[in-house]
Parts: C-alpha cells; structure tokens; sequence
C-alpha cells in the first residue's frame, strides 16, 4: 500500500507567520495536479496566494528532488532577463511538514500541455510563443553566473561525461528490469563522448513548453518553472531536449509531441528553424555532435522515468499515475536508437 503522508495545516501556518515577512493565515493547501517530481501546492492566506513545492516525503535517491537549490537558484535569477517567480522562504527543517519546502509568489497565468498550441487561435501567435521560448532559452544562457552568484552551482569539467556518469548510476539504482534498448545506448553514448568543448552555462534541465507559465491570452512568458534539474553545464542540452520533446509522439508523459504533424500548417517552427534561430541569437555559426546531444536528451528522459517508476513501486511517488511511466523507458531508448541510427546515414 502506498505510504501517507499527512501535512499539519496549524504547524505549517504557524512556521510561515514567523519566517515570512506579511504573511498572515489561516491557510489552505490544494495540490496541483501534473508533474511528477516535486508536489507542489497552492497556498490560500489571509495575506494572499502562494506556491509551496516540496521534496517528495519518503527515501530518496541521493541529490534528487533538490528544491534548495530551486530556491536558490530562484533566487539569483530575480534580477535577470530570465523570468522567475519570485522566492519568500526556503524552509530546511523537515519536522514542519515532512520535508524540506519554498514557498514563492502565485504566478496567474497559462500553462500549455500541447506542443501543438491547439489551444492558440492563430499560426502567427503560435510562431511568437515558439520564439519567446527561443528567446528565454537565449537569455538563460546568456546570463553571468559570476555576476549572480552562480559560479559554484555545478562541477567543472566535461558536463555531459558527468551526467552520463550521475545518469547512469540512478537509472542502475531505480533499474526494476533489465531492458537491453537501454544498456546498448548507454553504451553507444559512452563510446561517442564528445570532447569538452569549453562551452559552460546556467541550465534548466528541463526547458520545455509545460515548464513555461506566459501571461493570459498573451504569448509573454512570464515564469520558468521547475528549477529541480538545473545546474552550470552545456548549452546544448537545453536546446537538444527542448527538440526532443518536439520529435516525440503524442500519449507520452505530462505533454504531446509534434512526430508527425506538419508544424508548418501550425505555424510552429521546424527542428532546423528553431536550432538555426538559437545559434543566430547566441552568436554561433553551427552545431557539432548534435546526434550525441538529441540521443543522450531521450536517455536522460528515460532515466528520469525510470526513477519516477522506482518511487511509485515504494510508494513515494508524487503523482497518482507514476507508476504507469515506467512504461515509457524502453521506447525512449529505442527512440534515441532510432536518431543514432537516422542521423547517422
């Protein structure tokens, strides 16, 4: 049977009174649906609405879930051209609700779960959402991590033989059953290692549509969420992964792809348009390795997957339906294949 985990609404008032300056309850905690790493709740007040994301109650797999380092990078962000909610409070004593939490503002706007816009009435301003994507993307990696205090967030050296490596060990780690797609591109992956091209910057770890909140009926962004993933690393992994999200097929985890479907009609822009739009704004002239950068954005998905799965065998899973992603680690891995493999002709 799943574990319970029940939230004391007067200790959690009560701590929030004292550590965040104005807020005055009672409160109300409705969680949102979606998602499957961190829950995160709508906080109801006297002194206004709030978010809360917490840590998953439970055991959990070693540097997963960090919502410190959301907060934290969060907050660096307030003063940049990347747009982020702002953060109140990052609460480490996990006796006031379980686990570790942040409470930060209550954005109102719209999240988009169809990387085909259906809900948008015009090609033109599907193009102009696509864009502003494209020009946050810019943005965060442009910012100076120096300047924010962001130049001890992640490790030096070759990012993506890191997290290869991390990857790697949490997939072993959450593995339920052997699944031989998976084991052949870990190990195409490990043989076609690109060099270290020198290249280092903030990232998301998670840049797509959902993860963007923009203004009602507007194509502004107004918030990148879920920070969870993000560390210093390579540009690239971003972008390859926000273009992945665009290669998969619809009915897969928490937003459909666009396989198959003639973007043009939608006035969407094509892998090349939105890649070429990236190097333009960032002053590149080309991308290298990007096969490596696509196959190994499907395994990174598949191991994340993979971990979700992992909680909801032991119960700590913090969406109803994680247990059915599991289901979709063999054919992102057979998906990557199938890049490598197209690709490379």
């Amino acid at each position: 049977m799943p574990k319970v985990f029940s939230i004391d609404n007067v200790q959690l008032n009560d701590y929030l009174e004292q550590h965040v300056q104005g807020f005055k309850g009672p409160i109300t905690l409705d969680k949102f649906t979606g998602g499957q790493s961190n829950p995160t709740y709508k906080v109801t007040a006297t002194s206004g609405v709030y978010v809360l994301r917490r840590q998953p109650p439970g055991k959990l797999l070693k540097s997963a879930h960090a919502v410190d380092r959301e907060y934290r990078v969060l907050n660096a962000l307030k003063d940049t051209d990347v747009p982020v909610a702002n953060v109140y409070h990052l609460c480490e004593d996990t006796s006031v609700m379980g686990s570790m939490f942040y409470l930060m503002e209550y954005c109102d706007g719209t999240v988009y779960w169809s990387a085909s816009l259906a809900e948008i009435d015009t090609n033109e301003q599907r193009s102009t959402m696509y864009d502003a994507m494209n020009k946050v993307l810019v943005s965060l990696h442009s910012v100076d991590v120096d300047a924010v205090g962001l130049s001890d967030y992640g490790k030096a050296g070759n990012y993506f033989e890191r997290q290869l490596g991390r990857w790697t060990s949490q997939y072993r780690a959450s593995e339920l059953q052997n699944i031989p797609a998976m084991n052949t591109l870990i190990t195409w992956l490990e043989v076609n290692l690109p060099k270290d091209d020198g290249r280092v910057c903030l990232v998301h770890g998670d840049f797509r549509l959902d993860n963007m909140m923009f203004a009602k009926n507007s194509p502004v962004i107004i918030a990148l969420l879920d920070w969870e993933l993000s560390t210093l690393g390579h540009p690239f992994a971003d972008l390859a992964y926000q273009c992945m999200q665009l290669r998969m097929p619809a009915g897969m985890g928490s937003i459909d792809g666009l396989k198959d479907i003639d973007r043009a009609s939608l006035g969407i822009p094509t892998e090349e348009e939105y890649v070429a739009k990236y190097c333009q704004r960032m002053g590149i002239e080309r991308i290298e390795n990007w096969v490596f950068y696509l196959a190994f954005s499907f395994f990174r998905l598949a191991a994340i997957a993979q971990g979700v799965a992992k909680r909801a065998a032991e119960g700590n899973a913090s969406n109803e339906h994680a247990n059915k992603v599991g289901s979709f680690v063999e054919p992102l891995a057979k998906m990557a294949l199938k890049v490598i493999e197209t690709e490379n002709k």
